[in-house]
């Protein structure tokens, strides 16, 4: 279920548990990588039809190439963050967007999140086209949150081949 929010698209929420929580009481820099991955970039691509049941049954998914990560605000063990999409674009071949995580009581965004992947047939190993119906769900997905998005600062907007 995804949910329209003030700014970006609402995906998921989870709570920061003890064993992500490091030495200096705060979440590890490691644990934010698997929130995003996890609880913001699964859910998008299921909902796309390029999540773990696409590489199981299709033997098509996709693969992180470059991300980028920034830490706003600490998070602390029992607090719980939303997971938004504030940002989603692609071309043929790879598929760019932008996460972020908000307090969900306090509304601070404690990290963005902004990742490049590229769509990948898993039996050859190789970069494949999305297929026509991942490109409509993608574009109906777009155009539809289009005034939810925000494009300022995307690091990697240009490597998409438009």
């Amino acid at each position: 279920q995804i949910t329209k929010i003030n700014m970006g698209v609402f995906l998921t929420k989870t709570k920061i548990i003890n064993d992500w929580v490091d030495y200096n009481g705060h979440m590890n820099v490691a644990y934010y990588i698997l929130i995003f991955d996890q609880h913001g970039s699964e859910v998008l691509l299921t909902n796309f039809n390029m999540g773990e049941e696409s590489a199981k049954t299709t033997k098509k998914s996709t693969m992180v190439v470059e991300s980028n990560i920034a830490y706003k605000q600490e998070v602390k063990e029992g607090d719980e963050v939303d997971i938004n999409l504030i940002h989603c674009d692609h071309d043929k071949k790879r598929i760019l967007y932008k996460l972020e995580m908000v307090h969900s009581e306090k509304k601070f965004v404690a990290a963005t999140y902004e990742t490049l992947s590229l769509y990948v047939d898993l039996g050859e190993r190789k970069v494949a086209e999305f297929e026509s119906e991942k490109l409509k769900i993608m574009n109906d997905f777009i155009e539809k949150n289009r005034s939810n998005f925000n494009s300022d600062n995307l690091k990697f907007y240009d490597k998409l081949k438009k």
